[in-house]
């Protein structure tokens, strides 16, 4: 598979993820945060696993020990989702979401360079910092913020397992597991995980038209879709390079927000949309032989 391919798709998944925050914005008064993210992955895993079965892509995909590797990263994408809205409620939207998606690239790049031996060029390093800076402007750019210890902690947390759940899907993926098969493993048992939050959360919100409809743009867009064209960006895009490339979803949420919730466009805006653009051009560019 050629290499623009899979960096084309790394990109497209991050800009579906960019439109949950504008979904969850047209969600009922009474769908709160917690159930929104459990309904998210409940539903969004059911639809990827029935997309692994229909294309016979979960045989064996427990065997030789996979298993382990798959259960962990289940638990990691439950993890992040709790984490992360636990963070944000304690310590704010800005700084919850600034630490915990500008460490999960940083840590992805380090846990792969542990694991794998994986080396980290001087571009991506360069390309992360931009991004992360990028997203730190982008964020926190006129926002009134509080810094809560136990929250940055959280938010910590929930960096890490997307790290560990990223890197152990291109784990999977290189050793020759398919990435729908894979995909489907992790997310239908974060969905198991968190059915009982969901349920014990208040889900009528889902009964109600407009939350049926962004349940269902979740589950299937940002969740199912996404996440399959992020697996097969793996196949060939290291997995450190995709977490960077994945900081183009507040970019697109933000662009959203300007043109849809009719956000302010400031110079921060601008700002952090420009050295995002700047850090995924830098990574995308053919290398020099």
């Amino acid at each position: 598979m050629p290499r623009w391919a899979g960096l084309a798709a790394v990109v497209a998944a991050a800009v579906l993820w960019g439109t949950t925050g504008t979904a969850s914005h047209y969600s009922p008064a009474d769908a709160g945060p917690v159930s929104v993210g459990a309904a998210r992955i409940v539903l969004g895993g059911a639809l990827l696993v029935a997309w692994a079965a229909a294309r016979g892509q979960l045989t064996g995909l427990l065997g030789g020990g996979r298993w382990r590797l798959l259960a962990a990263g289940s638990v990691a994408v439950a993890a992040y989702q709790l984490c992360f809205f636990a963070a944000v409620d304690i310590t704010g939207v800005a700084v919850g979401t600034v630490v915990a998606i500008g460490t999960g690239p940083v840590l992805a790049g380090l846990l792969s360079r542990l694991v794998h031996g994986t080396p980290l060029s001087s571009r991506w390093l360069l390309a992360t910092l931009a991004a992360v800076l990028g997203c730190t402007v982008l964020v926190l750019g006129g926002a009134s913020t509080g810094v809560v210890a136990t929250g940055v902690l959280l938010a910590l947390a929930a960096g890490a397992a997307y790290a560990s759940y990223a890197v152990i899907a291109a784990t999977l993926i290189t050793r020759g597991a398919s990435s729908t098969g894979v995909m489907g493993g992790l997310f239908g048992g974060a969905g198991v995980l968190l059915l009982p939050v969901l349920l014990t959360t208040g889900p009528g919100w889902l009964l109600e038209p407009a939350g049926a409809v962004v349940a269902v743009h979740l589950a299937v867009v940002t969740t199912a879709v996404a996440y399959t064209l992020y697996g097969f960006g793996l196949r060939s895009v290291p997995v450190a390079t995709a977490a960077t490339l994945a900081l183009a979803e507040p970019g697109a949420a933000a662009l959203l927000g300007l043109l849809l919730l009719d956000e302010p466009a400031r110079a921060s805006t601008i700002a952090g949309l420009g050295l995002l653009a700047a850090a995924l051009v830098v990574l995308v560019l053919p290398r020099r032989r």
